[in-house]
């Protein structure tokens, strides 16, 4: 293995970075790249017109000088959308480096088996807007991803999103001023914790959405976070589902399956803490035959939820429906109840598998909101979601 250190970190100053042929100098040296090669970025604020690409590597180790001392600027980007672009490779380390300000995403991974995201902000600067990127930091169709210590800031979908990737784990990471803080979508064997998820307009979603080539997410964990005053206005373009997440959501689980949410500190949240819905709450046309609209063997246990009144946002259907039914006590744990009819036995009851599972939980309140009957019937007994053996988990 050979250390490649950017080419004139030795002998130039931070100030004379700027120079026009170091962004070529960067590219370069990831084209040039050996399998197993490590390498260095010196601290210093990089300017780039261009997207910085990586395909076909192995092995390949990229380290920044520290967060906030090497940074990778796209303010005046004229050409790509993401910032940093990595492709068909295999064990991919990012660390200890700032990226911002890109037209699309910031880091976009795309069939990378063993990637590693660490240390590393990824963050707009302005003031949330449509006009940001959708994704900070942005794995798709990757297998064994880490995302360890990161922040990400002000994506106009999410900050943290993995997608359709399967083996995952974000810890220890921070999100905030997102549209959703962290996002997990159509992916399978994924672990949430220890991190927080602040002043975004969703804390935490796992979603499955259809049309999408990995048709089904889930065995999905959510613990040890804390999900705090996830009330910041929705700025997602028009058009993008998470456009109807209302402000005030803490954590939401759409139409996937097998999700534990426990051990969470999930406070303050105005409109939602807890929702368990199916993708017809979208309201939004179903063309894939082979997608399932319905949320099964979901359990909630162990969290821990704000004391005192809250105020739904009016500015989502949804939060305007929680108003009407609820006023200022929406239930901490909010359930559709759309079930699936594949999922009932012969006397009409759910499946043990699939059930949906409430236990004990701080605060948690609890409704169905029979949306099946058009919301009519509300029912906050949560004697039919009580199942055996809820506790702390023996899953992680």
């Amino acid at each position: 293995m050979k250390i490649l250190p950017t080419l004139l970190s030795l002998c130039l100053p931070a100030l004379l970075w700027a120079q026009p042929d170091l962004e070529k100098q960067w590219q370069t040296q990831l084209i040039l790249a050996e399998d197993g090669d490590v390498i260095e970025w010196p601290a210093g604020k990089v300017f780039f017109s261009n997207t910085l690409s990586l395909d076909g590597k192995k092995n390949i180790t990229i380290k920044g000088a520290g967060e906030g001392k090497t940074i990778l600027t796209f303010k005046n980007q004229t050409q790509g959308a993401e910032g940093l672009k990595i492709t068909n490779a295999q064990n991919i380390v990012l660390q200890d480096f700032t990226i911002e300000d890109s037209k699309g995403d910031l880091i976009k991974t795309q069939q990378v088996e063993g990637l590693t995201f660490r240390r590393i902000t990824a963050r707009w600067t302005g003031k949330p807007s449509k006009n940001n990127g959708s994704y900070a930091l942005y794995p798709v169709q990757c297998r064994r991803v880490r995302i360890e210590a990161c922040t990400a800031i002000g994506a106009s979908d999410a900050g943290i999103y993995v997608g359709q990737s399967d083996s995952v784990w974000v810890s220890q990471c921070t999100a905030r001023h997102n549209v959703a803080g962290i996002e997990i979508e159509n992916t399978t064997n994924a672990w949430v914790f220890n991190n927080t998820s602040t002043q975004n307009t969703g804390g935490i979603l796992i979603f499955d959405l259809p049309d999408l080539p990995k048709k089904r997410g889930g065995h999905v964990r959510v613990w040890n976070n804390t999900v705090l005053k996830n009330n910041y206005r929705n700025f997602a373009p028009k058009g993008n589902i998470v456009g109807k997440v209302p402000p005030g959501t803490g954590v939401m689980v759409l139409a996937t399956e097998d999700v534990e949410i426990f051990q969470n500190q999930i406070l303050d949240n105005k409109t939602a803490s807890t929702a368990i819905i199916s993708y017809f709450i979208t309201e939004n046309p179903i063309k894939d035959t082979a997608y399932i609209p319905y949320p099964s063997a979901i359990s909630i246990h162990d969290n821990v939820y704000s004391t005192g009144k809250r105020m739904p946002t009016w500015k989502s259907k949804l939060g305007f429906l929680f108003w009407l039914k609820f006023g200022r006590n929406v239930p901490h744990i909010l359930y559709d109840g759309i079930q699936n009819p594949d999922y009932l036995a012969a006397d009409g009851s759910v499946l043990p598998e699939r059930r949906i599972c409430v236990g004990p939980n701080t605060n948690g309140s609890f409704a169905n909101l029979k949306a099946d009957r058009k919301f009519k019937g509300i029912s906050r007994d949560l004697a039919p979601y009580a199942c055996p053996a809820l506790g702390s988990s023996s899953k992680k």
